[in-house]
């Protein structure tokens, strides 16, 4: 019976360690991966992932590479990383990747902060993409809210401040020497094994990461998602909602086109898609409004381009003041679009000008002036056979005579002519 015992228990005992093998070797952790400018489409991707995560209780890992991006989105990726419910762990890679200004608090946000090597962090001064100043009071809040980040997660206060205030930008083995970051790896394998048995603070609460030989679950970016990433930039939403209205201005010039107005409002609702994720304000949407109203009135009203001088005016004021935390519209994009549709619409408005007194193509004003047949009933009316058409028809003035005449007016189903003199 002992030796039962003793090989009961040497199962139970292989069993557990078998448990405990598999528990470690099934841990996971979720994996993020962000590159390129930080974007309201951004925060709510790693604000799902989060979510994600926390219904999975496994470690988030977001892979960044990042020239920075607006503040507000930023401010909601921290927000997010500091209220985390499982610990958040950013890894700056791959190699020549960087961590740049709105990057650089989301790094130092995270409960741990690593990068691969040949990368850089820093640069975080608040910029005006239309080349103007920066206020101090602009300047002053980034870097208050700098060095709160790292002061909440024990990293060099000095750094943060010089990164907002000087654009201080320092590499990866600086980083890690100043207290900047926690770590520099080669690898995502290689962070995983070298942070694994870290401990961390979780909403106050100490947490031992377990993430040697976890298994990396990408949370994927959706279709909607990578669709809205691509055009939710202030650049691109200013191009799409200025051409769209181009495209109608031009359908209304030009009405039976089709094509151009169908590209318009299709221009028209990926733009307004754009501005429903991007930081617009009132002032800025109703300036869009009345330059498209001005460039309308345009057509209908030509003159010498006072509406569309408006126009032009509106969609610059647009431009600077559609966006808030001053993510404008660059220079280079805002000018030429602006006077392109400016000029566009003048161009336009002369075109529908024209067509409105041409001579008319179409309908039953075309018969004015056309040589008839006519075969009389009586003294004053009669009917002619035109374009393979019968028409009631009757004299101008007296009575009307069989043979040719002339279509002088119109009379709702009636033809009035004129009999033709015959040639001596």
């Amino acid at each position: 019976m002992t030796w039962i015992r003793a090989m009961s228990g040497a199962a139970m005992l292989w069993a557990a360690l078998g448990g405990v093998a598999a528990a470690a070797t099934d841990s996971t952790v979720l994996l993020l991966e962000v590159e390129g400018p930080i974007t309201p489409v951004v925060a709510d991707y790693i604000a799902d992932g989060i979510e994600e995560a926390a219904e999975l209780s496994v470690p988030v890992v977001v892979r960044l590479d990042t020239p920075g991006g607006l503040d507000t989105s930023m401010r909601e990726i921290v927000q997010a990383f500091l209220n985390s419910p499982v610990p958040v762990v950013v890894y700056v890679a791959p190699e020549g990747a960087r961590a740049a200004s709105a990057g650089t608090f989301i790094t130092m946000a995270a409960h741990v902060a690593a990068m691969a090597p040949a990368t850089a962090i820093g640069a975080a001064t608040p910029v005006d993409l239309q080349g103007g100043e920066i206020t101090d009071k602009v300047i002053n809040d980034a870097a208050a809210f700098a060095v709160s980040v790292a002061e909440r997660r024990g990293r060099d206060v000095g750094f943060a401040e010089d990164a907002v205030r000087e654009g201080t930008s320092i590499p990866a083995t600086e980083a890690v020497e100043r207290g900047v970051v926690d770590l520099v790896a080669d690898d995502l394998d290689s962070l995983l094994e070298a942070i694994d048995g870290r401990e961390v603070s979780v909403r106050g609460e100490p947490t031992t990461l377990r993430t040697a030989s976890a298994v990396v679950e990408r949370f994927e970016v959706g279709a909607f998602r990578r669709v809205l990433a691509r055009i939710a930039d202030p650049n691109i939403a200013f191009l799409l909602l200025s051409f769209g209205t181009l495209a109608i201005v031009y359908e209304a010039a030009n009405p039976g086109l089709g094509f151009a107005g169908i590209a318009g409002v299709i221009a028209l609702l990926l733009g307004f898609f754009a501005l429903s994720v991007l930081p617009v304000t009132a002032v800025g949407v109703a300036l869009l409004i009345l330059a498209a109203a001005l460039f309308i009135g345009e057509i209908f009203v030509p003159g010498v381009g006072v509406l569309a001088a408006g126009g032009t005016i509106s969609l610059l004021l647009a431009g600077l003041f559609l966006f808030e935390d001053a993510p404008s519209v660059r220079a280079p994009i805002l000018w030429p679009t602006a006077l392109v549709l400016g000029a566009a619409s003048v161009v336009a408005g002369r075109m529908a000008w024209r067509a409105r007194r041409a001579p008319s193509t179409t309908g039953v004003e075309t018969l004015i002036g056309r040589e008839v047949m006519v075969e009389p009933r009586d003294a004053t009316t009669g009917d002619t056979f035109v374009d393979g058409t019968w028409w009631k028809v009757r004299a101008e003035s007296g009575a009307l005579a069989e043979g040719p005449a002339e279509v002088v007016g119109i009379d709702g189903l009636t033809l009035i002519v004129r009999g033709k003199r015959s040639e001596t």
